[in-house]
């Protein structure tokens, strides 16, 4: 049953406030992984999995999250994830370890994983069916804004205190998270107590998943199939998913209800979802990497170039969610939504290594509006045909075909900067010989500008040649990001036919047996 007045403001203050909590986690600690490498004497490769160990646990439980639901009371099992999530936060602040924080990262991530999904149920729950997109719209502040202000407020604190604080800065938060639940939010029946727990269901799951994940997480840093692990590990989630699909629709009491998958639209939406994690994830991730390896800004710099595209997305959603309620289909506005992320990624491949700070704010700004027109009515058309116990498990999938999009997004974008680099490099190199009077005369100004400042004519001809190396590698790498946010671009726009396979619906209701 909806509820009215202050208790449903003060509810939905409380979903997205813990939502944001784990979303931003998922990025927040990125840039702090020199600084935590420097002070626990870790090896890059080690450090990596403080991020991987978190995304793997968080992946696995997020199917699981509308089971756990139904089994121990939403109310219950959103309360504990809270709770979980901002000792942990505590503990990782703590760890005096490599070991100690991945540890606690992984608890972080099992915690988060319940966080996402539930927070987006108890919404849907606590809004009238009318007001669904209204709903939808004020979940996906945290879901979109999250990842994008994350390194904004890392690279802050990075700059004015020490790492521990990435973590700490979750507890008084998650208290105040903790308190409204427990004040505010209505319990819900279990309805699955006392059923069989499905363990060869979560066994498989967690293989499966965690497989996947960990490959598309290590991968590019593990040259792919060239290492034995990732190699077991991709053949591991290939057999255990399919495992795990054969298991739960044999079952009568299945962890994830595959069975949603009936409804046409919730099935397209998987893959829109998939393909929404792709371009979220994967230009947050390219966009910083760009600006910082290539353009030489600060973490917090980057993160500023961030914000007033993710202060747009804010601003948008509320009128995303009443555009919905009036009947504007949900089709139209994720069509502008893609096109506009693809007309983004266009402006930011024309990218030059002149470009400042002012050349991105519109882009940025574009990225903004689209992420808004695509969030909203994308979730919005997956969970049209949900009805009752169904929204809390397709929210679960839902939201993990997000991540492993954004994870496979990741994965694909660097896999690609990798090797269109050699690309590019070899040949760039065909110009640079005698016979270019281009090259010449960019050589002969380096060596005599290296002569004019006391060099001898040999230093000035062997620093001239560095020179133009270091140059060659930047505009290598310029016009290997110019791919990158091409192909994000063009995955974006080549996605729009799947909208019109949804279905059509004025308004979008929720009913109101949702348990």
């Amino acid at each position: 049953m909806a509820e009215q007045g202050f208790t449903k403001w003060i509810i939905t203050f409380t979903v997205i406030t813990a939502s944001l909590l784990e979303l931003i986690d998922t990025t927040i600690v990125n840039v702090a992984l020199p600084q935590i490498q420097g002070n626990l004497g870790a090896t890059l490769e080690d450090i990596a999995w403080i991020s991987t160990g978190y995304a793997v646990a968080n992946v696995i439980v997020l199917p699981m999250s509308g089971w756990l639901g139904s089994r121990f009371g939403r109310k219950n099992y959103f309360l504990t994830s809270i709770i979980v999530f901002t000792v942990a936060s505590f503990l990782c602040g703590n760890a005096t370890s490599l070991e100690e924080l991945i540890a606690f990262r992984i608890l972080q991530g099992i915690a988060g994983g319940g966080l996402i999904s539930t927070a987006q149920a108890i919404l849907l729950e606590t809004w009238p069916r009318e007001d669904v997109g209204i709903a939808t719209a004020l979940f996906g502040l945290g879901a979109v804004v999250g990842p994008t202000v994350g390194p904004t407020i890392g690279g802050y604190i990075i700059d004015i205190s020490s790492w521990p604080w990435i973590f700490y800065v979750n507890i008084p938060v998650g208290i105040l998270a903790a308190y409204c639940t427990y004040t505010y939010i209505r319990t819900t029946p279990r309805t699955g107590q006392g059923q069989p727990v499905d363990w060869w269901g979560i066994g498989l799951l967690a293989v499966a998943v965690g497989s996947l994940q960990t490959v598309l997480e290590k991968g590019e840093t593990e040259d792919w199939f060239a290492t034995p692990y990732i190699t077991v590990l991709a053949i591991t989630s290939v057999f255990g998913l399919l495992l795990f699909i054969w298991r739960e629709m044999s079952t009568d009491h299945p962890i994830v209800n595959f069975k949603i998958m009936r409804h046409r639209s919730f099935s397209v939406g998987m893959v829109t979802s998939f393909i929404l994690g792709f371009g979220l994830y994967g230009s947050v991730f390219v966009f910083p990497v760009f600006c910082q390896n290539l353009l030489g800004f600060s973490a917090l710099q980057t993160g500023e170039l961030l914000f007033p595209g993710g202060l747009c997305t804010i601003m948008m959603m509320p009128f995303i969610g009443m555009f919905l309620k009036k009947g504007i289909p949900a089709q139209f506005m994720a069509t502008i939504g893609m096109f506009l992320f693809f007309v983004f990624c266009n402006m930011l491949s024309k990218s030059t290594l002149a470009s400042g700070t002012n050349d991105f704010f519109l882009p940025l700004v574009i990225r903004g509006v689209g992420m808004a027109l695509l969030f909203v009515p994308l979730t919005t058309l997956a969970i049209q045909d949900l009805k009752g116990a169904e929204i809390g498990q397709g929210s679960g999938l839902n939201n993990m075909m997000r991540q492993l999009g954004g994870s496979f997004g990741i994965a694909a974008l660097t896999t690609l900067i990798h090797t269109r680099q050699g690309f590019h490099r070899s040949n760039l190199l065909t110009n640079l010989n005698e016979g270019n009077p281009i090259f010449i005369q960019r050589f002969n100004a380096f060596i005599n500008n290296f002569m004019s400042k006391g060099f001898s004519m040999s230093d000035a001809r062997h620093m001239a040649t560095q020179a133009m190396e270091g140059n060659l590698i930047k505009q290598s790498l310029l016009l290997t990001y110019s791919d990158a946010y091409w192909v994000a671009g063009m995955v974006m726009l080549c996605s729009i036919p799947l909208l019109y396979l949804q279905k059509f619906k004025k308004n979008v209701e929720i009913p109101a047996d949702v348990h």
